[in-house]
C-alpha cells in the first residue's frame, strides 16, 4: 500500500509556517548529531546491542513476579540476585556474537555498553536491590529524532541500568545529540497495588501500577515519525504516557494500543510498525477491530501462530512468552532480521513483500527477548515525516 509521506517541519495540525525566501545558512559551530532515528524502518546505520556479562536474576519484587506464572515466580524468588547459570548464558552469548557480526557485515556500526557487576547491591533512601543485566537497551532508553530519553523504569533492580551506557551517552552528547532523563521515580509501595492479582480472561483489565508517579519502559512504545504507539502495561502507567506526551509536545501524537494480554509488558510482541503502511499484530493480544482509527489506511499483518520450538525454554525463562517470533528488527523498509527457527514468521514476512534475514537468537529469551529487545537503533538514514492523515 502506498502511504503518503509528508515532511513534518511543523507541529501536527498546526498552520504551516511562512515560506522563507532565503533559508538561513547552517551554523558551522553546531555539531551534526550522531543520533537520528524517527521510525522503525529507515535504513539502519548505527545501533546499540546489549551485553550478557554478569547477568543476574532479578531481585524479588511483586512488579517482577506479576509477569510470570506463579510457579516460575517462586523459583525466581529463590534464585533472585544470583548470576544466571552458565548453561543459559553461553549459548545466548554465541548467538549474540553471531548477531553482532551479521549487523557489521550489513555495514551497520555496533556499539556495546560497559560490563557491570549486577550483583552489587545499591540503595535509595527507601529500598535496596541488586541489579539485573544490560541485555535490553530498548527498555531503558527511547530515541526520538536526535534525542535519547532515559526512561523511569518500574523495576527496582533496573534503577541504575543506564549507568552502563553512560560512556556512550556522553559521547553522543558531546557530538551533538540531545540527552534527557525522565524524573527518577521513588518506587515506593505507593506505586504498586497491594495484593495485586492478575486478572482472568473474563475480568476487566487491571495493572500492578498505580498512578502515584510517572513510570514507563521505552519498549512499550514504537515510532512512526510524528506518531507513536504505546501499550499500557505492568511497567508503563497512564501517568508515564502523559509525561512523554507533554515532553514531546504538540508536534507528536501518541496512540494507545489496547492489549488483551493479562500480563502486558512491552509492545514488541504485540504490535510493530514495519514499514510505511504496514503494521504487524499479535492475534492473541490484539482485536484488529479496536485498533486506533489512524491505522485504518494501513495494511494490518496478522502474525502467524508461532512454531512450537523450545516451548519449555520459553515458558520457564522468558518474560516475553511464545510470541517472540514477532520480535524482529527492520534493517530498512524491505530487509528484516528474524529468528531462524521461526519458519512460519519467515515465510509470512516473505509473503508480505519483505526480505527476511534469518539469524539465531533463540537462547536470548531468558535475558529479555530477541532482536528488537536486544537493540536500540540510534541512527537511521531518514527525516521526520508524517505517515497518517
Amino acid at each position: 500500500m502506498a502511504v503518503e509521506r509528508r515532511p513534518c517541519d511543523t507541529a501536527v495540525d498546526a498552520d504551516p509556517a511562512p515560506i522563507r525566501r532565503t533559508p538561513p545558512a547552517p551554523d558551522p559551530a553546531t555539531p551534526v548529531s550522531p543520533v537520528n532515528s524517527h521510525n522503525e524502518w529507515d535504513p539502519l546505520e548505527e545501533i546499540i546491542v546489549g551485553r550478557l556479562d554478569d547477568a543476574t536474576i532479578p531481585s524479588s519484587h511483586p512488579v517482577v513476579s506479576c509477569n510470570i506464572p506463579p510457579w516460575a515466580a517462586r523459583l525466581q524468588g529463590l534464585a533472585a540476585g544470583r548470576k544466571y547459570p552458565r548453561r543459559l548464558i553461553e549459548p545466548a552469548r554465541q548467538e549474540l556474537d553471531g548477531f553482532v557480526e551479521l549487523l557489521r557485515t550489513l555495514g551497520i556500526t555496533v556499539v556495546r555498553p560497559d560490563p557491570v557487576d549486577h550483583r552489587r547491591r545499591f540503595a535509595t533512601p527507601d529500598w535496596s536491590s541488586r541489579g539485573f543485566c544490560n541485555t535490553c537497551p530498548r527498555d531503558s532508553m527511547l530515541v526520538i529524532g536526535d534525542e535519547i530519553i532515559e526512561t523511569p523504569m518500574a523495576w527496582p533492580c533496573r534503577y541504575f541500568e543506564t549507568h552502563s551506557y553512560r560512556r556512550i551517552l556522553k559521547d553522543y552528547f558531546r557530538r551533538g545529540a540531545r540527552w534527557t532523563a525522565a524524573p527518577k521515580p521513588e518506587l515506593t509501595d505507593e506505586l504498586f497495588e497491594k495484593e495485586f492479582r492478575t486478572p482472568t480472561a473474563d475480568e476487566p483489565m487491571r495493572y500492578i501500577l498505580t498512578e502515584f508517579e510517572p513510570v514507563f519502559d521505552a519498549a512499550d512504545f514504537v515510532r512512526a515519525g510524528r506518531d507513536l504507539f504505546v501499550t499500557r502495561s505492568n511497567v508503563t502507567n497512564a501517568m508515564g504516557i502523559e509525561w512523554l506526551r507533554r515532553h514531546l509536545g504538540p508536534g507528536y501524537r501518541i496512540h494507545e494500543i489496547e492489549s488483551r494480554c493479562r500480563t502486558p509488558m512491552h509492545i514488541d510482541t504485540t504490535f510493530l510498525v514495519l514499514a510505511p503502511g504496514k503494521a504487524l499484530v499479535n492475534p492473541e493480544y490484539i482485536d484488529v477491530d479496536r485498533l486506533p482509527a489512524v491505522l485504518d489506511s494501513w495494511d494490518i499483518l496478522v502474525a502467524p501462530e508461532p512454531d512450537p520450538i523450545d516451548e519449555r525454554l520459553l515458558r520457564t525463562t522468558s518474560l516475553c512468552g511464545r510470541w517472540l517470533s514477532m520480535n524482529i528488527l527492520m534493517v530498512d523498509e524491505t530487509r528484516v532480521i528474524a529468528e531462524r527457527h521461526h519458519t512460519g514468521m519467515l515465510r509470512a514476512l516473505e509473503g508480505w513483500g519483505f526480505e527476511p534475514i534469518p539469524c539465531d537468537l533463540l537462547h536470548y529469551a531468558p535475558f529479555g527477548g530477541s532482536f528488537h529487545c536486544a537493540t536500540l537503533d540510534v541512527r537511521r538514514r531518514g527525516t521526520l515525516e508524517c505517515y497518517f492523515d
